[in-house]
């Protein structure tokens, strides 16, 4: 394909890919480093002129060489007859404004079709913001330019998509939770947290998803967790929100039978969070404290004698 009507499909979700019409264009056609590296920054602001003193400050830093403007403008040449063969400056890279731009027409771009879905799922009603949301997600699935240099341009946009991934993440997690998707919901919760364990709101989503989906032992261990590190990083307690749920699994904990209940009914009395007024028809009768006592002092026996 040839001339003005060249259209290029780029994956910067991964590594880098070029394709063609239907064909992958090889590491040979992009360039050298330079050359790449200046089809990754036009990429990344797709639609929008990058002059070339910017160019070569993200190129070269604070020591270009003399010659940078020449020698980008060489490369700048280089890649265009490696993506737009025969289509000369009326291709997809386009000359504009003293500078370069990737015309956002041209170019079907794998990290645009991500902020779209972002950007529809904030204005959308819970059931397709899901979607979308999971959409946006299967997208950002692998790192932004995840094979190119270490370089200090390509980190801090990096740093900037991870905060948008997370973002989505969490916003796929509370609208989960809000459709009533516990386990959808705890599965986002917790895949935000690997990324970032002081994110309040995935902690939020996930006890309350955890409790939701009745699994109070669980959510009673996040919720722990969730405390320890708010309170060692932060300096903070859990929400509210967190401490009313915390209290509601365990109460549900309590009910249930064998040791674990026990002791934990025994706690709830002891510490005058459960009493007559508390107790329903059909649940365990409260115990009194002095019981209360001897329950919690038998568990602590067994559990040092199994010890030794």
């Amino acid at each position: 394909m040839s001339g003005p009507g060249v259209r290029l499909t780029v994956r910067v979700l991964g590594p880098l890919e070029v394709r063609r019409g239907d064909r992958v264009l090889t590491a040979q056609e992009l360039g050298g480093p330079k050359q790449r590296q200046i089809l990754e920054i036009l990429l990344l602001q797709l639609g929008t002129p990058v002059s070339k003193d910017r160019l070569v400050e993200l190129l070269w830093g604070d020591r270009p060489p003399a010659a940078a403007l020449q020698n980008l403008e060489s490369y700048v040449s280089v890649l265009r007859r490696g993506l737009q063969p025969g289509a000369g400056r009326k291709g997809p890279l386009r000359t504009a404004n003293g500078g370069y731009v990737m015309d956002a027409e041209a170019v079907d771009l794998d990290l645009r079709r991500f902020e779209l879905a972002v950007e529809r799922a904030g204005h959308s009603r819970p059931h397709e913001a899901y979607a979308l949301w999971c959409e946006a997600l299967e997208r950002a699935s692998a790192p932004l330019l995840e094979n190119e240099l270490r370089c200090e341009w390509a980190e801090r946009q990096r740093e900037v998509h991870a905060a948008l991934v997370l973002e989505a993440r969490v916003s796929a997690a509370e609208c989960a939770l809000g459709l009533r998707l516990h386990h959808e919901a705890v599965r986002h919760a917790r895949a935000a947290l690997v990324e970032d364990v002081l994110q309040e709101r995935a902690w939020t989503v996930l006890i309350l998803g955890l409790e939701g989906s009745g699994r109070p032992v669980e959510g009673l261990q996040a919720y722990e967790q969730c405390r320890r590190t708010l309170a060692r990083e932060l300096g903070c307690a859990p929400s509210t929100a967190l401490q009313d749920s915390y209290a509601r699994m365990l109460r549900a904990t309590a009910e249930t039978s064998g040791d674990l209940g026990q002791v934990l009914t025994a706690l709830l009395v002891l510490h005058g969070q459960l009493g007559d007024a508390d107790w329903m028809p059909g649940t365990r009768a409260p115990l009194a404290r002095q019981e209360a006592a001897s329950v919690l002092q038998a568990f602590l026996g067994r559990s040092v004698g199994a010890a030794a």
